[in-house]
Formats: structure tokens, sequence, C-alpha cells
């Protein structure tokens, strides 16, 4: 195979430089606004993040306003990104930078925030200081796999530190923010799960799978959970104007977050019609929803032990679970 004279580094820089897509945090070095957006873009498209960090850094501009404001303010602006553990690290993070009085700046300070792992300190840390920290996300294990031909399991502790290891080795000096999100971004738009566009490749002379023919066979990993399927049914129960909701209790994945109730927690309850049927998916559980309309056996003041009366001109403004959101949407429609 031929070696061409610059470095794998050199030649990721050179392309990155001239096909990066306009994204609104490669657009400052503030480290606030970089942390933001990684810890939104873990587990959630680049797509989908956009509008999200654009809103979400207009009402939180820095650790300060975020460290002050009200939970359920922050779980609201969140609300639809999902995995919103992610949301309460981040505001218990930002009291921390707040009370220290500037971002943390070296590697081991910004991995001591909460909800920051390895892969989050090292883009933070390369990003907005320049330090020499190599990132490991998906898209970087798929192409350090390809160009290495490594065949081990990348659910492994050991393929992950080697792969680690070669992206480690590909950071020209000074240059390690660039080249992260080099990497990043060619595991995001050329060397794709399925059919990677080796053609369109910078790194094609340097990458040994596809000088072997089995860059479809890479990377290789354990098989995934088997999906559970799951049936819910979801009752609207809507009186002058406000529905009946509850708030999960604390503790929980989805702790604070409006709900509405479930047929089995209300056996007498009438429903009165079928409104809508819809999909929801969490992690490996695939949800069947059927929502009903219903109507308590009586009107109820007060509601039900554990449940709110809700004035809908208040929704926009709380945090709601996304299932609910969208069995919401579907009676505000059919109504």
């Amino acid at each position: 195979m031929h070696v061409p004279s610059q470095t794998l580094g050199e030649v990721l820089l050179d392309w990155f430089r001239r096909v990066a897509r306009r994204l609104p945090w490669r657009e400052t070095k503030d480290p606030y606004a970089i942390w933001i957006s990684e810890i939104m873009l873990q587990q959630t498209r680049v797509e989908a993040v956009i509008p999200y960090f654009e809103r979400f850094l207009e009402r939180f501009p820095s650790a300060a306003v975020l460290a002050a404001a009200p939970e359920e303010e922050v779980l609201t602006m969140w609300g639809g990104l999902g995995y919103y553990s992610r949301a309460r690290n981040l505001q218990q993070a930002a009291r921390m930078v707040a009370e220290r009085g500037r971002f943390p700046e070296t590697y081991e300070e910004i991995l001591a925030l909460p909800g920051v792992g390895e892969y989050t300190a090292a883009a933070v840390a390369s990003i907005a200081f320049g330090l020499p920290y190599a990132v490991l996300d998906g898209n970087v294990m798929r192409v350090m796999s390809r160009v290495t031909c490594d065949f081990s399991d990348i659910g492994s502790l050991a393929t992950r530190n080697r792969l680690r290891d070669a992206a480690q080795r590909c950071l020209p000096p000074g240059e390690a923010g660039d080249t992260n999100q080099a990497l990043m971004e060619l595991g995001a738009t050329l060397c794709l799960p399925r059919d990677p566009h080796c053609l369109l490749c910078p790194l094609a002379a340097h990458c040994r799978a596809r000088a072997e023919g089995v860059q479809n066979e890479l990377p290789t990993k354990l098989r995934r959970p088997a999906t559970v399927a799951v049936e819910t049914a979801l009752l609207l129960i809507e009186e002058e104007g406000r529905i009946l909701m509850r708030q999960s209790a604390s503790g929980g994945r989805m702790a604070g977050f409006w709900e509405l109730p479930e047929a089995d927690a209300m056996p007498g309850v009438t429903a009165t019609e079928e409104a809508h049927r819809f999909r929801h998916s969490i992690m490996n559980r695939a949800y069947r929803c059927t929502v009903y309309r219903a109507k308590l056996p009586e009107p109820a003041e007060p509601p039900p032990a554990g449940y709110c009366w809700i004035e809908r001109s208040r929704l926009p403004n709380l945090p709601i679970s996304t299932m609910a959101k969208k069995a919401l949407q579907t009676g505000s429609r059919d109504r």
C-alpha cells in the first residue's frame, strides 16, 4: 500500500478545514458553550441538537445563570432531548463552576464535573484549551477500527484503549481540537456504519480495512440487547381546560417530569373513546401506546391522591415527558 508523505493527522486537518460542517458550537472557543454542546450531543443526533443548543445558550448564557435557574425550567428547556439525568448533572456541574468562578482548564478538573466522562473531558479539553487528549466516541471507534483493521470487539475495554491510543497518535502538536473534530466529522459523514464512502475518504490511502476489502465488516460489536415490546395505555382526563397529570417522584430517571396517568393505575376511571395510538422507544424498550379519553367517576375536587389538575396554558412552561407530549398532541389534534 502506498504511504503518503503527509501524516494521517495532517491529512485529516486539511480535509476538515475544507469541508467541515458549520455548527454553532464550532463558532466559539467558550468552554462553557463547548461543554453544553458535548453533553447535548451524547446519544443525540447533531441535527436535533442545533435548535436546543441555540435556545439553551440564549436562556442560560453562562454557568452562573444556569446554576441559579429553577430546576423545573432547566428540565423544560431540555425537554425532548431525553436522558434527563444529563440536564440535572449539567446544572449540578454549573453550580460547581459558578462557585469556582471560572471553567476548569485541565483534563482532570473537567473530568471531575458531574456527568462528564473521559470522552467529554477530552473533547472539551482539546477543543476549548488545545490540550492533547484524543476523543473516543462511536464515530472515532469506527474510523480507527477500520484504519487499523482491528477486528476486536469494541465493547471490550482493551479494544477501546487500543483505539484511543491509535487516535492519540493522530494528533499533531497543537492541533488536538481540530483533529478530534475531524475524526468525529469523518465518522459522521463518510466513514458510515454501512456502505462507507471510501472513494471520498481522505484516509483511503491510510486505511488497512479498505486495502483488505473488509471495511463493511468493521467495527466488531457485541450483539445488542433484544428489543422488549411493551403495551401501555394512557388516560387523557380533561375538565374545563385542565388535564389530570402527576409529577414523577424524586430519585427516578424522570424525576420532576409531568406525566399522564396510566390506565392500570386508575381502575375506577371510565374510558370514553380511543383517541390515538403511537409508538415510542426508550433504550431497548419499544412502547405501543394507546391514548384513551376518560372521565373520573364524578367531578373530583381535590383530584385523586398523587395527581394534579394542570391548566393547558401552563403546559409549554412545564417539564413534560416525551411520551406525555405525544399523547397530549394527539389529544389536542383530535378534539
